[in-house]
């Protein structure tokens, strides 16, 4: 291919992911190039100056909170961001759940300190988690080691560390199997007796998904992580994080384009030769790595190259198939935030001005899912708030406050149009999370609201999924984003897939990277 420029590896997608996997590839002597559609890296993990009449209110329009990170901590220390000015602070408590009678549950660093919280309501519920929790930790120490690892290769290492762990645990397999196999919400159901124990745990895996679905048991993964690993913020904002690789890759000699979008990945008799721009440039390459949604990145691959069933299948790969996604409210404020209702009632003086609140009921939960399925938006509020600069005071004017607003469960496409309903339906959110949050309506200085079709259109995300392919048992390893191609040899062979579609999923950790940047650098050996 007769490119305007040549490169070993080209990489579509200023991602962290792709960052990642570009800084990898960099280290191991390979000439790379990034190339991003948008203004600045950083994809889902940005921040920054976006409402208009809040110019010094830091937004974070996406992901906030660092939980996958801690748990696979391996990209930040391999690449040594901290000297590129990543840095992160843990958050102590992180999770706290807030029952609209004004009651509160602390998710602890550990199983024992949460268990002590679920016992101001339940001696039961309090024993019966400690029994849970030794079922949740066999299976993140099964998962934790296969998560990590290219299920493409042998791996030997982790087989034999998961194989070791379930043997030791081997009288656990039927009531574990039941766990993952289970529906969410059964599990905790039958558990379970009071209904704060019940909601806090419904709206903590809800996040994940909705909880009525089969084999949702996964999900009390995070309860492992959260006490296992805690919750991280990166100070000064996520952004630090994709400028930090952007800074550490540019050392080791890496390109950077933006404002670059790429109109096709082409490919002649079935091997990858580059990246052509909207522009009309070509960029060649040995091999292209595509850290963008999987269905979009197939869809640029040059006509011809991929065959219909490649394509129709990454195409019906769920993303929110549920018809569910997240909204996105952020409010900027004249002043702070308190949650004075639920903190008097707690009797350890504890406050929660740095912490997630988890708001909703079991019934909210099932119901939030439900609606959006329909079309509809539920009136019962279910949502995690915070205010992060609580957390990083940098984020906001002196005593003033950014509040990120997080309703879990809104309609992909509802009935009416986001068009149509944006604005309400931001009003709804702001009003219910003012139940709980003291000043967010008095203190308003201007906001920015985000649904679905918003985010999928920014940043050219299917369905605007924020971890691009639905999370299940089903989308895992080497069946990300769909059989076929969770591989490391695609139909195209020099082309690779390396975002959240692909194992072991969404999150900010760069594992799809770094996966994708050993796959590529055996391709380019071989």
């Amino acid at each position: 291919m007769n490119g305007d420029k040549q490169y070993d590896v080209a990489i579509v997608g200023g991602g962290h992911n792709g960052l990642a996997a570009a800084c990898y590839l960099a280290e191991a002597g390979k000439k790379v190039v990034v190339i991003e559609a948008r203004e600045k890296v950083g994809g889902m993990a940005s921040s920054g100056y976006l409402i208009p009449d809040a110019p010094q209110h830091l937004i974070h329009p996406c992901a906030l909170d660092l939980m996958s990170l801690r748990v696979h901590p391996m990209m930040p220390h391999e690449l040594q961001l901290e000297r590129h000015g990543f840095r992160q602070v843990e958050m102590d408590p992180g999770y706290v759940y807030l029952h609209p009678d004004g009651n509160s549950l602390v998710f602890g660093r550990s199983a024992e300190q949460t268990a002590a919280e679920i016992r101001r309501f339940s001696a039961r519920d309090a024993d019966e988690f400690l029994s849970l929790m030794v079922l949740v930790n066999a299976f993140i120490d099964v998962a934790i080691p296969m998560m990590r690892v290219d299920p493409a290769q042998r791996n030997l290492g982790a087989k034999w560390q998961a194989f070791r762990t379930m043997f030791k645990n081997r009288a656990l397999k039927p009531e574990l199997m039941a766990l993952i196999g289970s529906p969410a919400y059964t599990s905790i159901m039958e558990r379970f007796e009071h209904p704060v124990t019940q909601s806090a745990l419904c709206c903590l895996l809800g996040a994940a998904g909705p909880i009525a679905g089969e084999a949702t048991g996964i999900y009390f993964a995070l309860l492992g992580f959260i006490h296992r690993f805690g919750l991280g913020r990166a100070v000064g904002g996520m952004q630090t994080l994709s400028n930090a690789l952007a800074a550490r890759l540019r050392e080791l000699g890496g390109e950077i384009m933006v404002d670059a979008p790429v109109a096709e990945i082409v490919a002649a008799n079935g091997v990858a030769t580059g990246v052509r721009l909207k522009s009309g440039a070509v960029i060649g390459a040995r091999a292209v790595i595509a850290s963008i949604h999987p269905k979009m990145a197939l869809e640029m691959v040059t006509p011809g190259a991929l065959d219909r069933r490649t394509l129709t299948r990454v195409a019906l790969a769920p993303a929110n198939a549920h018809g569910a996604s997240p909204l996105k409210v952020d409010v900027a404020l004249s002043g702070q935030v308190g949650y004075s209702r639920h903190e008097a009632l707690r009797p350890d003086g504890l406050s929660l001005r740095k912490s997630v609140l988890l708001i909703g009921t079991s019934d909210a939960v099932l119901d939030n899912f439900r609606a959006a399925a329909r079309g509809e938006v539920s009136p019962l509020p279910y949502m995690w708030i915070t205010a992060p600069s609580a957390v990083d005071p940098g984020q906001a004017p002196p005593g003033q406050d950014v509040v990120y607003l997080y309703p879990v469960a809104m309609p992909v496409e509802p009935r009416e149009g986001w068009d149509a309903m944006r604005a309400q339906v931001g009003q709804q959110v702001i009003d219910q999370a003012s139940e709980y949050m003291d000043g967010l309506a008095r203190y308003e200085i201007g906001r920015r609201i985000e649904a679905a079709p918003d985010l999928a259109e920014r940043l050219n995300v299917h369905r605007g999924c924020v971890v691009h392919i639905d999370t299940s048992p089903a989308r895992s390893a080497l069946m990300r984003p769909a059989a076929g191609l969770g591989t490391d040899k695609l139909p195209v062979a020099g082309l690779f897939l390396g975002g959240a579609g692909t194992h072991p999923g969404g999150g900010i950790n760069g594992l799809p990277g770094r996966i994708a940047a050993r796959r590529v650098s055996r391709f380019l050996a071989g």
